[in-house]
């Protein structure tokens, strides 16, 4: 019988990038996502990854009005 391999990801919203808008924070099913409480260089807060649990399904990265501002990531494990 096959062996069932789970993937994990992780979504890295880019700080310089963030515009604060918090779409991403809204659009991720499972709530992984938060605006911090630290600013970037536009002064404004950044959409910051808080947990584990990611799907990779890619709700924040379409959500987000910046091109490039999240990269979801899938983790490998050696």
């Amino acid at each position: 019988m096959a062996e069932t391999i789970k993937k994990k990801f992780r979504a890295a919203p880019a700080p310089d990038e963030c515009k604060g808008c918090g779409r991403c924070v809204s659009a991720c099913p499972k709530k992984l996502l938060k605006l911090g409480t630290k600013l970037n260089f536009m002064g404004v807060p950044y959409a910051e990854y808080a947990g584990e649990g990611c799907i990779g399904c890619g709700a924040c990265y379409y959500s987000c009005p910046e091109p490039g501002a999240i990269t979801i990531y899938e983790i490998t494990e050696d």
